[in-house]
Parts: structure tokens; sequence; C-alpha cells
């Protein structure tokens, strides 16, 4: 079901929204932690080669997939081949779990811009802070409310009036932030109580500059997972997201160059996203400050900017401020996909949809709150991590659902419907498409067998053969 006006108004706006889902939590959050965690550049580089070859594979197939069928993701691989009709339902499902704990972590980056705003932030630097909120019974929910209100709203409106107008409005506001921020992170220093002297160029080094001591092949195979599961948030693939957004794409639009375009604009954003982040944390806190999850962000972070004396609360605000506009675009980006599916899958318009969807929404994250306090409990999950309600739901829709995902759909596309249609649709209106070989081979040979491995390194059946 395709609403009047359901369509980007050009190619720059297709680009601005794509990326605007790209460059939400993903890059701003999850990929600096993944970062540190994984050594710094050692994790970049494994990124960098993962986005030139499969990232170009997956985007390109999941848009191409959308403007060809003019479905949405949970009709469009009926569309290909009845016979697969259970891919579009596997793939609704990655947003359906993704949608329940978006506006939680909306809800807490909102919640330390408000502490920010007003005051001078120092609680937020203190010892137990985060814990503290995350773990009380109301202010965690108060937030996301306010966060999931707001994403609602920018989805009611559809997709020029809502979604195309506000990236086009925050998208350039946001980039110039991370830039401003990522450049005053190089130029910090710290003398910590022992004499160590830390630059933020150093910070920079550890970042950029791979470390392969002590690299085994199950320790290898790890950071692949880690880097590939970030190309699914960062380029918003293999969870119907892009294959929505490309079924709103106009058929005169070059396919090839605006894929291309959010590649690079996403590959920027995240580089850009560690450079600020990760050297102001090494500045202040060395490598111990690098942990992972949330940590960095809602604990590791508030501490540096304590650290940062005068400059603490302008930097504070602006980059929570930064935060907030990129969890906003991720979470509108997911919760469209679900409103565009349930419209064609029940035949509502937007209006009935957004609000059944925001209903659905308000009430899974009100249980993801909970998950912290009255519905708290530990479980060890079979990748070997131990998490709580919202980490089961993050590990079965990233490290689960999205490889198994992206595998059936390379053998889709390359063993049943063949890859030259896509290379077909790319080149629809007489483009050059420069990489069809390389798409060619990868989407029949090589996606299937790397997104197998790490659909059994996810599962934990990997530990049974490395």
């Amino acid at each position: 079901m395709k609403e009047k006006g359901s369509s980007f108004s050009g190619s720059i706006g297709f680009v601005l929204a794509a990326a605007g889902s790209a460059v939400g939590v993903g890059n701003i959050w999850r990929f600096p932690y993944l970062c540190a965690k994984d050594g710094g550049g050692l994790f970049l580089l494994i990124y960098l080669v993962l986005v030139l070859t499969f990232g170009f594979v997956l985007l390109t197939t999941d848009v191409a997939i959308g403007r060809k069928t003019k479905k949405n993701a949970l009709r469009a691989f009926e569309a290909l081949n009845p016979k697969w009709k259970f891919l579009g339902k596997l793939t609704f499902l990655v947003p359906t779990l993704i949608m329940t704990y978006y506006s939680v972590i909306g809800g807490w980056i909102t919640k330390y811009f408000v502490t920010y705003i007003i005051s001078d932030g120092t609680d937020a630097a203190a010892d137990g802070y985060f814990t503290s909120f995350i773990t009380s019974d109301i202010a965690p929910i108060v937030f996301m409310l306010v966060f999931l209100a707001l994403t609602a709203w920018i989805v009611f409106r559809g997709v020029e009036k809502g979604i195309e107008k506000f990236s086009k409005i925050i998208m350039p506001g946001l980039i110039l932030l991370i830039l401003i921020i990522a450049i005053f992170s190089l130029t910090l220093t710290h003398t910590d109580a022992d004499g160590t002297f830390r630059t933020g160029l150093q910070g920079l080094a550890f970042y950029v500059k791979p470390d392969f001591s002590g690299l085994t092949v199950k320790r290898f195979l790890e950071i692949l997972l880690d880097a590939m599961s970030q190309l699914f948030f960062s380029l918003s693939v293999s969870m119907g997201i892009m294959i929505t957004y490309g079924s709103y794409v106009k058929n005169e639009v070059n396919l090839n160059k605006a894929t291309n375009q959010i590649e690079i604009f996403d590959t920027g954003v995240a580089f850009l996203a560690g450079m600020m982040i990760i050297p102001a944390v090494f500045v202040f806190l060395g490598t111990d400050g690098m942990a992972s999850g949330p940590s960095l962000i809602f604990i590791s972070l508030p501490k540096v900017f304590d650290a940062m004396g005068i400059f603490s609360r302008p930097v504070a605000i602006a980059f929570f401020l930064m935060m907030g506009f990129a969890a906003l675009t991720s979470c509108v980006s997911v919760m469209e996909t679900l409103v565009a599916n349930c419209m064609e899958l029940y035949h509502k318009p937007r209006k009935k949809m957004c609000g059944a969807v925001g209903i659905y929404s308000l009430i899974t994250a009100v249980l993801i709150c909970l998950g912290y306090n009255k519905l708290y409990f530990e479980l060890k999950l079979p990748n070997g991590s131990v998490g709580q309600l919202l980490d089961v739901m993050d590990y079965i829709s990233n490290s689960f659902l999205m490889p198994f995902i992206s595998l059936l759909t390379s053998i889709l596309i390359g063993w049943v419907i063949g890859p030259d249609w896509i290379v077909g649709e790319v080149e629809r209106n007489g483009e050059h498409f420069k990489r069809a070989g390389l798409y060619r081979f990868m989407i029949r040979y090589v996606v299937p067998v790397v997104m197998l491995v790490l659909f059994l390194v996810s599962t934990g059946f990997a530990d049974l053969i490395f």
C-alpha cells in the first residue's frame, strides 16, 4: 500500500534520509565503543574493508529490491519469489525487536542532555549516577516517553513532510557538531597524578594504528563479528529499513551514485565519531577508560567532560544534543519501517498505523526500562556475554537475525533470482555500474560463506570448530 506522495523529492532527499538512518546510535555510540573494545586500529581496518565489500553489496541489494518491487520489506521478498515470503517476515522481525529499546536509549541521552542544561554536570560524572538512573522506577520511563513522542510525531507527518524535511534540517548541523568536537578532542592534554602525560594525538594513534599482537583466529572472528554487526547498524541493512526507503526512491534517481554517497557519508561520520570520542577518553582515562557498551558514553565520557574545566559544560551539552539528534534519526527510521510495513499488511492509513506502532513501542519500551529494576535478570548469551532484557533484544536482532537474514538474502539473490536482477535495476537508466563484477562475485560466493561463519560465531557453534 503506497500512500499519496510517499516518495523522496529527489536523490539528495533519499541520500540524506538514508544517511540519517545510518548516522544514528549505530555510528555515534556503537562504533566508538566497539572500536575501543576491539583494540582501536585493528577494528577500524577490518570495518573499512567490510564497508568496501560487504557494505556495498548489502546496501545495493536492499535499495535495489525496494525500488524494483516498490514494496516494503514485508512484501518485497514475496514479490521476488513467493517461496521466499518467510524472509520478509524475518526481516520485519528485526526492527520490531530494535524498536523495543531504541527509545529507551534515546531517553538515556535525553536525561543527560537535560542534566547538563540545568546543572554543571558534576553529578553525571559521579560513580553510580548512570546505574542509579536506569535502575530507578519512574525517571527512565519519563525520558523515554519524551523521546518516543518526538519520534512518533516525525513519522506521523510522513516521508516528505516528516522524515525528508527533518533530515535536511538536522543532518548538516549534526555533522558540523561531530566535526567540531572531533577536532577539539585532538587538542586535549592531561597529566595523571603519577606524572603520566597523554595527548589527543596519542589517542588518535591508538584509534588508527592496528595492533596485531596476540591475534588468534578466534579473536579475529570475534572482531569480524563486531565489525559486521556495526556495519548492519551503520548502513541499516538486513533489517528492512533500506528496502523500505528504496521503495520510496523514484525511478529516475541514479541508484549507483546514491548508494555510493551513502557509503562515503556513513563511513566518514563513523570515523569522525571514533575520532571524537576515543582520543578524549584516552587522554583523561587511558586505555582503562575504554569500557564497552553504555559505560563508554554514559560513565567514561561524563568523567572526561568533568576534567575539561571551563569547557566541560558547553562541550557536554553539544555532545548530548548531537547524540540526541543521532538517536532520533535512527529511531525515526526504525519506526517508519514498521509503520510502512503495517500499512501494507493491514491496508490502513498512516495515522492509524503510526498510533498502533506507537502503542506497541511504548509498552515494550516500558518493559525494557523495567528490565533494570522490577524485571531484572542476568542471562548468559550464546556468544559468551551476560545480558539483561535490553541486551537480549539486541543480541537476537543484531547478532542472530541480521547475519542469518544476510545469508538467506545472498542465497536468494545470488543463486535463485540471479545477480543480474540487481545489476539491471542499478543500470535502469543507462548508468554504468562499475562494481558490477565485484557485486556478482561477492553476492554469490563470498557473502554466503562469511555470513554462515559469523552466524556460527554469534550462536556459539564456532567454539566447537576454532
